[in-house]
């Protein structure tokens, strides 16, 4: 529930709020912080209730996980394509890291200077 807040970490923060609102305001602090987050619950299923509404039945299967940057970006991106539209091989960005300049030279010597290309700047 609260992702990677552990025990320890929720013990200080319980331990905080006594210090700061006190034993005779702490519950109803409690309270309200739940409440809030209950009506932020039920407003963020209303707004994805509605949107998968409007949107209409072709949508009604529609994984809103599956937006979020990051498993959008590891989905398209870092998988295999289970439709065969990938024809470089396993993935795009697997490819562009061993056919880059960079992998395939050595390092520089110590004393070395970088190649220059008046075209780079």
């Amino acid at each position: 529930m609260f992702g990677s807040l552990g025990w320890g970490e929720f013990l200080a923060l319980a331990v905080i709020a006594l210090f700061v609102f006190g034993p005779a305001r702490l519950p109803e602090v409690a309270r309200e912080a739940g409440r809030m987050l209950r009506q932020l619950r039920e407003m963020a299923n209303g707004a994805r209730n509605q949107l998968r509404s409007e949107l209409g039945p072709e949508f009604a299967d529609l994984d809103f996980d599956s937006l979020n940057p990051r498993t959008f970006v590891r989905k398209h991106l870092l998988e295999d394509d289970p439709l065969g539209v990938n024809t470089m091989g396993s993935n795009p960005l697997d490819d562009y890291l061993r056919e880059s300049p960079r992998a395939t030279s050595s390092p520089l010597a110590p004393d070395e200077r970088p190649p220059y290309d008046p075209e780079a700047t």
